[in-house]
């Protein structure tokens, strides 16, 4: 008996009933046309429409599903099965190969899962390995900071550039198809940038221990002429351009996919746990980079170098190989999946429609199923979604929160660096400890919370916007800052007098002899408990290693014998400890933003998904994407890092040319950070109230006695009863 039944999303519900042994006349009576009103179900569609158990042809492809009228007809429910639509059986398999095993695997779980390992391999290496050997990579191959920063946006550009031709015609197509290409083709990027260890000759440096010492022969070519070597920028540039088209439909296919596949109150919680997989992807690339940048870049060789040394390169391009080879190995069984789940249709037509409603209508436009199929429809996608005020400002709000977290995970590192007179290692650790639970954490719970509450898309726009005004309040703790330690030459005068116009001045009479260069940037803390630039301008002679802590000891440093003669003229390689008594309540306070800043992410997706309509929200995705990469996710970094520079106090210098910064001062930093924060915080903030103002859902009773019917499931094929509803709410 087959009915067809097209809802707003453009999925046709035709269903075959299998008996498995001959009904009675008369039992098939009474189940199909004998229903009390009482028993009679009403299911409303994501379109809004409410099907009851009328006497109508067109309504006898619902009624069996939910009626309760008979104790006979258990016997039917039985029997009954899903046949696809288009007669394609919905199994998991490459082609006719569809061993049975593998039909375990296909249930949303199985597919979380999987994208689960791609988004996470995607997230170690793009935002952890990058992140982590970009300073190796410029060091092996004479790249400038401008060319590495041009690598690294290689990704956005890639992706931005891709992002609408992936979510139009890969939303209407066979997403898991365009996701398994995609996790394959990232899987190429990884592998193409891990090439230039294998095409270059070996990496071979001298380095005598003496060097930078006080009287020891110091001299630094500075060359014009660029290496060729620099050219490999290009095959980087190769991966990252791979790595962004790979990634492209993840974030956008991936999630509508979950969306489409499970029910609407578990939509939440899968794409929080699949975006958690993501977020824990950068924090094992940072410790797992970490690891491999302590093996030198050619292993088995001996070197006189150590991990410590400037000209030292660790084997930046391990953590590239293993990455690539794990996303070739996914990519396998997600191209196996079929074009939809088993018994995900039911799911998509109970669906309940909280699409934002037109004062001209058009939103229903992209009911038609015929909708979006051919490049024709784009322009008037388009169209319908930036007339939707509610998804405008959504994106808005979204590219907000973007560019400060985009800003926070370029330069939290460096705040805690500054802030607490940390190494680079020390603070990148501590700075994973608050962003793994807090991160993680919070874009978890919000998931969890919009699934808990049943909370619908404008109570999920008003929690986000509780959200973001908790982050805000909390982020006034920038007004708290630690102080810096006293570094000669740059925060006070190596006589310990206060350094005149706040200019640096590293040179003095205790080092005027031992003619130290400004290039050689490495900060020892004297006995005095004041920090010099390098051994050289502490007017060091000699060097030992301590047994008990394995770091370098210098001694008979004349500019600590000069103003501290009880210190023994020793000095300590790294930065002197800070003893800030405000640290403890600075860190919890940053734990709160990050936490709350995440905690809105997942919501602000589930609204997304829900005002728009069904057949746009891989598209949607697509565009909100493209919004926030270039309106918050590549600026965020050069908004931030402008401001920050502003307070900078030493910055290197490269043959006479400016670097980066290697001092900071505190008090200036915490208020930069504290004005960038407070601005977008203040725009999300408004971006949200308006989302929040300007949404018109669906007309009130159209979401009458919804919530059991289409957001438990009772009223499909495996549910031997279904509840009874009275006719006030049809």
């Amino acid at each position: 008996m087959p009915h067809n039944l097209v809802a707003e999303n453009g999925f046709k519900c035709t269903q075959k009933l299998i008996f498995s042994s001959a009904p009675n006349p008369v039992e098939t009576s009474l189940t199909f046309d004998n229903t009390s009103p009482k028993e009679s179900c009403s299911t409303p569609l994501s379109n809004g429409t409410f099907y009851s158990n009328a006497n109508s042809p067109s309504d006898s492809c619902i009624k069996p599903l939910c009626d309760a009228g008979s104790e006979n007809d258990s016997q039917f429910k039985a029997g009954l099965k899903y046949v696809s639509t288009e007669g394609e059986p919905l199994v998991c398999g490459w082609g006719g190969f569809t061993p049975h095993c593998l039909q375990f695997f296909n249930t949303p779980r199985g597919v979380l899962f999987f994208l689960c390992v791609a988004s996470f391999l995607q997230g170690m290496t793009v935002n952890g390995f990058i992140n982590t050997v970009i300073t190796s990579i410029e060091r092996r191959f004479d790249l400038r900071s401008y060319e590495s920063g041009l690598i690294a946006s290689s990704y956005d550009i890639a992706a931005c550039a891709c992002l609408t031709f992936v979510s139009y015609f890969g939303g209407n197509g066979h997403k898991p198809r365009w996701l398994g290409w995609g996790v394959l083709i990232m899987g190429i990027g990884s592998i193409v940038f891990a090439l230039p260890q294998f095409t270059t000759s070996q990496y071979d440096v001298h380095f005598l221990e003496e060097t930078g010492m006080c009287s020891s022969n110091q001299s630094m070519r500075c060359s014009e002429s660029v290496s060729s070597l620099s050219n490999y920028r290009f095959v980087f540039m190769l991966g990252q351009f791979l790595h962004g088209i790979g990634a492209t439909p993840l974030y956008t296919l991936g999630v509508t996919y979950l969306d489409e596949n499970v029910k609407s109150n578990y939509s939440p919680v899968y794409i929080a746990i699949f975006y958690t997989a993501a977020i824990l992807g950068p924090a094992a690339g940072y410790l797992v980079g970490g690891i491999f940048l302590n093996i030198f870049t050619e292993i088995g060789r001996q070197i006189d170098l150590t991990p410590e040394n400037t000209l030292w390169v660790g084997a930046w391009w391990i953590g590239f190989l293993g990455a690539g080879a794990g996303s070739l190995l996914i990519a396998i069984p997600i191209l196996g999946y079929p074009h939809r789940l088993p018994g995900s249709q039911r799911y998509i037509v109970m669906r309940v429609s909280e699409v934002h409603q037109l004062k001209d209508g058009s939103h229903k436009t992209a009911s038609d199923p015929d909708f979006g199929k051919t490049v024709k429809d784009l322009p008037r996608s388009v169209l319908l979604l930036l007339k939707n005020p509610t998804f405008i400002f959504l994106c808005l709000a979204g590219a907000t929160e973007a560019t400060l977290i985009a800003g926070m995970s370029t330069f939290g590192p460096k705040f805690l660096e500054s802030q607490f007179s940390l190494s680079a290692s020390e603070a990148a650790t501590l700075f994973g400890y608050l962003v793994v639970p807090a991160g993680g954490g919070g874009t978890f719970l919000g998931g969890f919370i919009v699934n808990k509450f049943k909370l619908r898309c404008s109570g999920i726009i008003k929690f986000c916007l509780f959200c973001t005004l908790t982050s805000l309040l909390a982020i006034f703790i920038f007004f708290i800052d630690c102080p810096n330690m006293p570094m000669a030459g740059v925060t006070q005068m190596y006589g310990r007098s206060v350094l005149l116009e706040g200019r640096p001045n590293l040179s003095a009479p205790c080092n005027t002899a031992c003619g130290c260069l400004r290039e050689m940037y490495s900060p020892v803390c004297g006995g005095d408990n004041v920090m010099y630039y390098s051994p050289c301008h502490a007017g060091c002679k000699k060097v030992s290693t301590s047994y008990s802590s394995g770091k370098k000891v210098y001694q008979e440093c004349s500019c600590i014998l000069e103003h501290d003669p009880t210190s023994l003229g020793l000095a300590a390689a790294g930065k002197c400890s800070s003893s800030c008594d405000r640290r403890t309540l600075l860190l919890l306070f940053i734990f709160v933003v990050i936490l709350f800043t995440f905690l809105s992410s997942i919501p602000a997706l589930t609204a997304t998904l829900r005002c728009v309509s069904d057949r746009q929200r891989s598209f949607a995705l697509g565009i909100q994407w493209i919004v926030v990469r270039t309106l918050g996710g590549i600026p965020g970094p050069i908004a931030f890092g402008s401001m920050i520079d502003r307070s900078c106090l030493l910055w290197q210098d490269q043959c006479g040319e400016q670097g980066s910064c290697y001092v900071y001062q505190n008090f200036a930093m915490s208020r930069y950070t504290l004005i960038a924060g407070l601005m977008y915080k203040v725009m999300g903030l408004f971006f949200f109230l308006l989302a929040c103002v300007l949404y018109k859902p669906p007309p009130t009773e159209s979401l009458q006695g919804s919530s059991e019917t289409s957001e438990n499931g009772n009223c499909d094929l495996q549910e031997s009863k279904c509840p009874p509803h009275s006719q006030e709410n049809v």
